[in-house]
């Protein structure tokens, strides 16, 4: 009887604690991982560290002066081969950071290479290699999948032009910095989340002393919402027209300023001069280049050629473009592929075909495509983010209603400049009483940076 009780006693707390974990295990992956999955990772990482890397052939033979050392001063026989010297552990709370130094005969591709390899040796779910200095490599081992229900970390890259947008795969935001990449390119399918990262981008600028521009030639139905903290808004390919005819003579106004200060960017101004950055977020850009008549043909190349020029020239104006759309490339029509060139970030979601993956990560990173493809059409906002430079990364938005950006927008409205060069497309807002009034628009305080 008094076993009874004891195994009653201690097997309770037992079951109730087993029953707690196995609870935060699934509605709390972060709470698990800190408490159970971060020691068990970390107690096997040091255990297992050299035979892992010797059996994923990540050492290299000692030199002869460690292997002289070994047989005569430590009286060795057998001579080891050398694996990476780890610097630092660091966890997080999302997975394992594990600073490495290379020896000499191994590069950072080579443990790229052995990544997954590692990763079921370590039972973590991902492992991303970035390499932070010459000589030097990071494993950001993620614990668990942050996709599932991504939670934005506190931690955030912040500045003048940065949006947190999305979170990487490695636990880190992924961050739109205009000064870094003035210009962007987002492809997806239908119901691909295309729109919820739009949905963040614009939440993220709404809060920023920025003029946003939109052309949503969907007679609207995208922006409309944004209104409030929108400085001009175009809905039909007509309007379209005269919108970037007035952006382009704003960029051209801003050059002669620049020329007169004897500078050449805007961020070289005094805060009390520079004007207002503008970001133009053009939505289903494919609308733009669809002709009808001879009359629309002429519109369309104008169209575009203004795009091209906006793209080539504007980032030291201080425009910046977010070009979205479900397909982009050369079978739209002339001056496609030249828009899309200076299109700098990529960021596509999953596609219905190949060559639209192509189009958007083909050219700046093609073992991205293949990721691009292999996206489940059950997670939307799951989208492959690069830019010219090659990196890319697995990116996930959080989920953000329209009409909780719309709400964003509306209570920023405060900060919506008047941008004179394109006042003749600001946008009109319906009242309670169903009459409308023009969005009031004040002059902003002057960016800082």
């Amino acid at each position: 009887m008094t076993d009874i009780a004891t195994l009653w006693e201690v097997g309770l707390p037992l079951a109730g604690t087993a029953g707690g974990l196995g609870y935060a295990k699934v509605r709390a992956p972060r709470v698990f991982w800190s408490l159970v999955g971060l020691p068990v990772t970390r107690v096997r990482f040091a255990m297992t560290y050299r035979s892992t890397m010797d059996v994923c052939g990540l050492t290299v033979q000692p030199s002869r002066l460690r292997a002289f050392m070994v047989r005569n001063i430590a009286r060795r026989p057998d001579v080891q081969p050398v694996p990476p010297k780890v610097r630092r552990v660091r966890g997080t709370l999302t997975g394992l950071r594990v600073t490495l130094r290379l020896p000499a005969g191994l590069e950072p591709a080579d443990v790229m290479a052995a990544s997954e390899r590692l990763r079921h040796a370590w039972g973590v779910h991902s492992i991303n290699v970035v390499e932070t200095k010459p000589g030097f490599v990071e494993l950001r081992m993620t614990g668990y999948d942050v996709f599932k229900r991504v939670r934005m970390p506190r931690r955030r890259p912040s500045g003048p032009m940065v949006v947190p947008v999305a979170m990487r795969e490695d636990g880190t935001a992924f961050v739109r910095d205009y000064l870094k990449v003035p210009h962007a390119l987002t492809l997806g399918a239908n119901q691909s989340g295309k729109s919820m990262y739009q949905r963040n981008l614009i939440a993220g600028l709404a809060r920023l002393p920025v003029a946003l521009v939109g052309i949503d030639c969907k007679r609207g139905v995208e922006q409309r919402g944004y209104a409030p903290r929108l400085s001009a808004l175009a809905i039909t390919p007509e309007e379209a027209d005269g919108l970037l005819d007035g952006l382009v003579g704003e960029m051209e106004e801003r050059f002669d300023l620049l020329s007169e200060h004897g500078v050449g960017d805007i961020w070289d101004l005094l805060d009390d001069v520079r004007p207002v950055p503008v970001v133009v977020l053009v939505d289903e850009v494919a609308e733009l280049f669809l002709v009808a008549t001879k009359k629309d043909e002429e519109r369309r190349d104008r169209m575009v050629t203004q795009l091209i020029r906006l793209g080539q020239m504007a980032r030291a104006a201080g425009i910046f473009l977010e070009v979205c759309g479900q397909r982009f490339g050369s079978d739209l029509g002339k001056g496609a592929t030249a828009l899309r060139a200076q299109l700098t970030g990529r960021t596509v979601h999953r596609v219905n075909d190949k060559q639209t993956a192509e189009m958007g990560v083909g050219d700046i990173a093609p073992d991205a495509v293949v990721t691009v493809l292999v996206i489940p059409p059950d997670r939307p906002g799951v989208a492959v983010a690069g830019d010219t430079s090659g990196g890319w990364s697995r990116i996930r938005t959080p989920a953000l209603t329209a009409a909780k950006a719309a709400a964003i927008c509306a209570a920023h409205a405060h900060l919506t400049p008047d941008l004179p060069a394109v006042a003749a497309y600001r946008p009109v807002i319906p009242v309670s009483n169903g009459k409308s009034k023009s969005v009031p628009l004040v002059k902003p305080a002057p960016a800082t940076t």
